[in-house]
């Protein structure tokens, strides 16, 4: 077997990277992949002696790319059926993450504009100096910490104050899961704030709710209704996850449907619940589940 060159070991030592920073960039692990395979054969045709900093350089062809990617993704977006949620990035519950945007914080970044979550992502999160970011964007330095300033201003309004403990995290989980299935409206009340809101991804592929369920009474309300016409249609758990940071779980609902449910807790009670079912969103978890039973996806 051949030994990789210097330009293609360069290029995957930075991939992992890459591919997250362009999921963070853009919601979603197959169009991050897309965006990183371009990169790719733009670094091949690069000669690498003019290259002083091979991580940069493809940081910066990774977010134009991004930049590019997202003028038609926000289009799409627009006319996307119900609740948009990005792609779920699983990961097991005892690892670490790689950093501490959670599935909430995407949803914020979200409402950003696409400079401004440039800007925030390779500054704040993946540590790229301001310069160096001016570069990446072609926007002055006093431009670029402006954005940033605007972007982390957005975050920290919807960061949580007290992260969840993975193990409290993953036993709300389960006792929300058990109380769905059986029917247990006082034990799901006792999981829920006042506050609770639902979002559901279905992307017009699978039944879903097409706009959010607000308010813990609208929420008892939905699961009561749900119980009483599909009792006999019974949920079944695969596996807990960590989803986007968030605790949460695989299951196999009603109807066969796969589905991934993540929670955003607060003292100790359950704020936000998302749910994806778009199949086109769980394409790389169907495929772990049926080529290794247990696994959890792709990171």
């Amino acid at each position: 077997m051949s030994r990789p060159d210097d330009q293609t070991t360069a290029f995957e030592t930075h991939r992992p990277r890459l591919v997250r920073l362009a999921y963070r960039m853009l919601g979603s692990l197959s169009e991050a992949e897309d965006v990183v395979q371009d990169a790719w054969l733009r670094w091949r045709s690069v000669d690498m002696a003019g290259v002083q900093n091979p991580g940069a350089f493809l940081s910066r062809t990774v977010t134009r790319l991004c930049l590019d990617q997202m003028k038609s993704a926000r289009v799409r977006r627009e006319t996307y059926v119900g609740s948009w949620l990005p792609e779920p990035l699983l990961e097991v519950e005892d690892e670490p993450h790689e950093d501490d945007l959670t599935l909430t914080l995407m949803m914020a970044l979200e409402r950003l504009s696409p400079l401004e979550r440039a800007a925030f992502l390779l500054h704040d999160v993946f540590g790229v100096g301001l310069d160096d970011v001016a570069g990446t964007l072609d926007r002055d330095p006093a431009a670029v910490r402006q954005l940033a300033v605007r972007a982390r201003r957005h975050v920290q309004e919807a960061r949580p104050r007290y992260p969840v403990p993975q193990e409290e995290g993953a036993r709300i989980a389960a006792a929300f899961f058990n109380a769905t299935r059986s029917g247990d409206l006082n034990t799901l009340q006792g999981l829920l704030a006042e506050s609770v809101v639902i979002r559901s991804d279905g992307g017009g592929k699978v039944q879903a709710f097409i706009n959010p369920i607000v308010g813990l009474r609208n929420v008892l309300r939905l699961y009561e209704r749900q119980f009483r016409k599909r009792a006999s249609e019974a949920a079944a758990m695969i596996r807990p996850l960590w989803i986007d940071g968030l605790p949460g779980y695989v299951s196999r609902e009603r109807g066969d449907v796969l589905q991934t449910t993540a929670f955003e807790i607060e003292d100790g009670r359950i704020t936000a619940i998302y749910i994806t079912r778009n199949p086109e969103k769980l394409g790389r978890l169907t495929q772990a589940l049926s080529a290794t039973p247990g696994a959890t996806g792709a990171h």
